[in-house]
């Protein structure tokens, strides 16, 4: 079923919100690209969204056409990390050229979903099912031995580097319920970062170090489903303290992988039509 998807750009200052763009289909999770464009994927594949004159410039992907929600930009600007079942039947990882062209296998083991670029650009994180759970992994660009981070939650997902490359983020599960975690790139003991009623997924640090973006869910929600009342949510590394930026119907789709603008000024986020409006 066709459904209205609205691509915005949000100033978590004043929490102003800007459609640039509005589509039938339904599209997903946007990176932000340093020549001024973004990056989403619907129905499979992948596109291009130039800011100076929004529209979905379909990016080239070479046989693999099962896209999920799952890519991302290198930090040199110069790759696409990107997430799909075509080969297997099950997610693995690729990388590509930044302008579109022939995918190159990094993950061997599946299902694999990438999530985060190292600042430095040597590690990939992601999550991986490996013995019946989902668990924060990493390897190197070039592909090769993963090292699995987490044991002992009940799900992970979300993994993404902070600034300086120190802590990597995720949203872990424990008994039953989902907060922020941040345990250190190179392994080590994981930190609980919230820890409230709401449901909280995807946590994205800033590029300016200070604050962390993250997806709140209404408190009991399983999963992470499409099509919920929904906010996004700011969280002061230094303090903890936890704010509102913008109060929306999406979920699943809004905010999956790294979405900050590079200098840190704005993040653009995905949200959805209601079947009655």
């Amino acid at each position: 079923m066709d459904r209205r998807s609205e691509l915005c750009i949000c100033d978590p200052v004043s929490g102003a919100v800007e459609t640039v763009l509005r589509s039938e289909r339904l599209i997903e999770a946007p990176n932000w690209a340093a020549d001024g464009s973004l990056i989403v994927n619907g129905d499979g594949a992948l596109f291009r969204v130039p800011l100076a004159s929004p529209r979905l410039v379909r990016i080239e992907t070479g046989h693999l056409n099962r896209l999920n929600n799952d890519h991302g930009i290198s930090p040199d600007g110069r790759l696409l990390a990107i997430s799909d079942k075509t080969e297997f039947d099950e997610s693995r990882i690729y990388l590509l050229p930044f302008s579109g062209g022939t995918p190159r296998l990094v993950t061997e083991a599946g299902p694999s979903y990438w999530h985060g670029w190292s600042p430095d650009g040597s590690t990939l994180a992601y999550v991986g099912k490996r013995d019946g759970t989902f668990q924060v992994c990493t390897c190197p660009v070039e592909g090769g031995p993963e090292t699995r981070l987490t044991d002992g939650f009940d799900h992970c997902d979300g993994p993404d580097y902070s600034s300086d490359g120190q802590w990597l983020w995720f949203n872990g599960e424990v008994d039953g319920h989902v907060d922020l975690w941040r345990i250190p790139a190179g392994g080590g003991r994981p930190e609980r970062m919230t820890d409230d009623a709401s449901v909280n997924w995807f946590p994205h640090p800033s590029p300016k170090g200070d604050e962390v973006l993250y997806l709140a869910y209404p408190a009991g929600t399983e999963g992470h489903p499409r099509d919920l009342d929904v906010a996004l949510r700011m969280l002061d590394e230094r303090t903890g303290a936890t704010r509102t930026i913008v109060e929306l119907f999406g979920g699943q789709g809004t905010i999956n992988v790294p979405c900050w603008a590079p200098d840190g000024t704005r993040f653009a986020f995905v949200r959805y039509a209601r079947e009655n409006g």
